[in-house]
């Protein structure tokens, strides 16, 4: 029995190698990307381990003190968590309503455009601005918006209106946030959205315009399902970065007056935990957020798949 084990382990051995053997430069050309999770990703992760220590940089990771959960309760028991969860959960919400269904629409509005050219001319023009840094992105809303000849102010002027100082009203932060990402983010979301589309059997469109079916009809009843789960995974991923509403953004944006509104978790952070040196806090901020993001992923996942759609896993 021992020989016949032996025997069936070393035949399953050699089939491995053989097959590692036959498609060795597939494994090769994943490599780079493996070696990258796992450095960058992976690795880093006992880094966590600090939210329960009260780490002081001079005693290193392994003999800070162990604290518990003591960063944990000072976090959901501070004064300011509840405003903190508020706008971030408001902001993450605008994003998911009103930023997540446009790069479908504009994915959609291309794809019916027939002329080539023109339809790579709009295709660069609406990724030019994912590649511009936030602080180029504020830079122009701040020449737009300022009261002091900005360009919207002028025209309301003009119209008989009164100027709105847009850039310290706690009414507008919102809404302009998602607006500057809708502006940068959407032209670029739209990529993932057109290869789907491209995969799209083109004679489904010629029965369905046999049938009599317009346009409308074509998207409603062929593209949207053909997408269907494209826009499922890619939402299911994007609820597992819920409250990363972005730091650099907000932190530009953020001022004396409009900061009750604007004051989200990852400025918290920085202004609480790494301006001051409170590392061990500032993490367990970072893995509370990681919670809620894998909570939504496996709730959404599981709800997709309970629908009958595939899920990410």
């Amino acid at each position: 029995m021992k020989a016949r084990s032996a025997a069936f382990s070393a035949a399953r051995s050699a089939t491995l190698m053989s097959r590692l053997a036959r498609n060795r430069w597939l494994y090769f050309m994943v490599l780079p990307g493996l070696l990258y999770f796992i450095i960058f990703k992976y690795w880093p992760m006992y880094g966590i381990f600090i939210a329960f220590k009260d780490y002081q940089p001079f005693l290193g990771f392994w003999n800070s003190p162990f604290v518990g959960f003591k960063h944990f309760e000072r976090f959901f028991t501070d004064s300011n968590f509840i405003v903190l969860f508020r706008n971030t959960l408001l902001l993450a919400t605008y994003n998911i309503l009103f930023f997540f269904p446009l790069p479908i629409v504009l994915a959609l509005m291309l794809n019916e455009l027939r002329q080539e050219f023109v339809k790579r001319t709009v295709q660069t023009l609406v990724y030019i601005p994912h590649f511009m840094s936030w602080v180029v992105v504020v830079g122009i809303a701040y020449i737009f918006l300022t009261t002091e000849g900005g360009i919207v102010n002028e025209l309301l002027v003009r119209m008989g209106g009164e100027k709105i100082n847009f850039l310290v009203s706690k009414e507008w932060f919102r809404t302009i946030i998602t607006a500057e990402v809708i502006w940068k983010e959407t032209g670029w979301g739209t990529i993932i959205f057109l290869a789907a589309l491209a995969g799209v059997d083109p004679q489904l469109y010629e029965a369905a315009r046999m049938d009599g079916a317009n346009r409308l009809r074509q998207v409603w009843h062929i593209t949207l399902p053909a997408i269907r789960s494209t826009i499922i995974i890619l939402l299911i991923l994007r609820l597992g970065h819920f409250l990363d509403t972005g730091f650099e953004q907000i932190f530009l944006m953020l001022n004396a007056m409009n900061r009750e509104v604007g004051e989200v978790f990852d400025t918290y952070v920085y202004s609480v935990g790494i301006s001051q040196g409170q590392y061990s806090f500032s993490t367990a901020v970072g893995v509370f957020k990681s919670i809620v993001g894998l909570l939504l992923v496996v709730v959404s996942n599981y709800l997709a798949k309970k629908f009958g759609e595939e899920g990410i896993y």
